[in-house]
């Protein structure tokens, strides 16, 4: 026993911290302490009764493993330093989530669990089934869908896609946001728990929802991976956890042991073969055996009739829905009717300022009238002065009239003597006439005599100078001008260049359930392939991961997760048994 250890015992209580899907917490526990009064006391905090879905998990070494109920927690391979770190999760998966979690705290767990792991890719989830199970996750988070708060922009900063579906298209974020918006917005009328229910519904039929795998090898020696779900045991290759190569439901198991590595299942009838496998740890098959009891037990007790327990918590659950169901309607009501009160007070204000409009337009009418008749009274009173006016200028203009009859009369005499005067002043004019023409004549004269004089003049003076000019020297001849050089001018084109750039009856049961439920979920189905088919044309293919070319090889075949089971199935134990040795 290490030192750690014995200290531990010799204390009286040690400290643990538990880290559920919401939050975590850390408290003080007692030595005597057996895992399920730890257990226990988590549940009571949670107030979660439907306690067998769940267990507490801790890490050890390269795997992982579950506090067992019967033993003290400090006898138990826990970590040895504190607070010691346990994980409260999921441990066994539901059939039929809808059915099967009755308490909210149950379904809020799970789906907290479910989510975390499809985002993680630890469930393989197609990009069209991401994008609505990314929009219940909204709806549970913010409620019902209302366009005047959820605004573009408000998922920026939250995670609902798998980094291999965002990967895998060429989309920005505001291109996805938009796409489950619009998926958020046909949610109406649900509550958040609804929500969340209806994200279980579809997350429950990925083919690796609630499976645990484990690497595993047959008698050749061949790598395989075994998984182990609510279902049964499931056989399948390494590089492909979509599709089992074979199955073996749990009402075909007759009992299930191991020894040391080796593995074996014993299905029902005494000429079947045994069914036996290996693995690396002596740890892992008691991990998988605890699984398989686990999921064994709860496929059993799905069958039967519900204990007294279960039956008073669905009652409890009944009523409680039945009363939210009540408070939703009565909230629904009051929601209605504050609506109609806000639309009629919209209304009325919308009124009111359209009568307070046509008001102000009616006054604006009545003074531009007032203004009108105002603008006409003065225009009639203009009218009437102008008439007085005009009426005194006809008068003046009848006096003016008498006055220039008189005148013309008068004017007539005028004219008379002023044709006399005219006379007179015609013939001054050609005496004047004769006498301009006989002044010029003495002017022409003149100019002739003093055009003979200058003549004269001219001749002396080029006598005088021919007397004179014989003493003078000759002077030198000046040079000639010189004229200057042309100038000429030239230009060039400039030119440039451009370049362009760029159970037998049991499993009937089980089946006949399954049929059922798939044809309930035809509406979903279509859901799914409209989604697909509005992404589908931004897919790269050469992103696609292996999971997701044999999710859409399966796609492409018609084959699913109950199809396959049932095809499976259909097979005899014996032929199943072989086909896995022969792997």
């Amino acid at each position: 026993m290490g030192f750690n250890s014995l200290l531990r015992k010799q204390a009286k209580n040690f400290n643990v911290r538990i880290c559920t899907m919401e939050s975590d917490m850390e408290f003080s526990c007692e030595v005597k302490w057996k895992g399920k009064d730890l257990f226990d006391f988590v549940c009571r905090t949670l107030g979660l009764r439907e306690t067998w879905f769940f267990g507490l998990r801790y890490d050890i070494k390269d795997t992982v493993a579950w506090l067992k109920m019967e033993k003290r927690v400090l006898d138990q391979e826990v970590p040895k330093e504190e607070p010691i770190t346990l994980h409260f999760l999921a441990k066994f998966y539901p059939e039929n989530a809808e059915e099967e979690l009755v308490q909210d705290i149950t379904q809020h767990l799970f789906f907290l669990q479910v989510k975390k792991n499809i985002l993680e890719e630890e469930i393989h989830c197609p990009p069209e089934a991401s994008v609505l199970l990314a929009s219940y996750a909204v709806h549970a988070k913010y409620g019902e869908y209302d366009p005047k708060v959820h605004k573009p922009g408000f998922l920026a900063e939250e995670e609902l896609l798998p980094k291999r579906v965002i990967h895998l298209y060429q989309m920005t974020a505001e291109m996805w946001e938009e796409r489950i918006t619009a998926c958020y917005a046909e949610h109406r009328g649900r509550t958040r728990e609804d929500a969340e229910v209806e994200y279980l519904k579809i997350a429950q039929d990925l083919d690796m929802y609630g499976v645990n795998y484990f690497l595993i090898r047959n008698k050749k020696g061949t790598d395989l991976l075994l998984g182990v779900d609510a279902l049964g045991l499931h056989i399948y290759e390494p590089d492909n956890r979509l599709t089992p190569k074979c199955s073996f439901p749990w009402n075909e198991i007759r009992n299930i042991s191991y020894s040391d590595k080796e593995f074996t299942i014993r299905p029902l009838g005494k000429k079947t073969n045994v069914f036996k496998f290996n693995s690396s740890r002596l740890r892992v098959n008691k991990l998988i055996l605890q699984l398989c009891i686990g999921n064994h037990d709860l496929f059993i007790r799905r069958r039967r009739v519900d204990s007294l327990e279960v039956q008073q918590m669905k009652s409890q659950a009944r009523e409680e829905r039945a009363r939210k169901q009540v408070e939703r309607q009565r909230l629904q009501r009051e929601k209605q009717l504050r609506e109609e009160a806000e639309r009629a007070r919209d209304e009325l204000k919308r009124r009111l300022i359209q009568l307070q409009d046509e008001a102000h337009m009616a006054n604006d009418a009545l003074l531009r009238s007032e203004q009108t008749a105002d603008l006409l009274a003065e225009k009639a009173q203009i009218a009437e002065e102008e008439a007085k006016l005009l009426a005194q200028k006809a008068a003046e203009a009848e006096t003016e009239m008498q006055r220039i009859k008189v005148t013309a009369i008068r004017g007539q005499e005028e004219r008379r003597l002023m044709e006399q005067k005219m006379l007179e002043a015609e013939m001054l004019a050609l005496k004047m006439a004769d006498e301009s023409e006989r002044r010029a004549r003495e002017a022409e004269q003149l100019r002739q005599d003093l055009q003979e004089a200058k003549e004269s003049e001219r001749r002396a003076k080029h006598k005088l100078l021919e007397i004179t000019s014989r003493a003078v020297y000759a002077s030198p001849g000046l040079p000639s001008d010189s004229m200057p050089p042309d100038l000429s001018f030239s230009r060039e084109n400039l030119s440039f260049d451009f370049k362009d750039t760029d159970m037998k009856r049991l499993s009937m049961e089980i089946e006949k359930e399954k049929v059922e439920y798939m044809e309930k979920s035809k509406h979903l189905q279509e859901q799914l392939n409209e989604l697909k088919t509005e992404i589908e044309s931004l897919k790269m293919k050469e992103r696609e991961t292996p999971l997701d070319i044999i999710h859409n090889q399966n796609t492409e075949q018609g084959t699913s997760k109950h199809s396959n089971l049932k095809k499976l199935t259909l097979q005899s134990t014996k032929t199943r048994v072989a086909f896995f040795e022969e792997l």
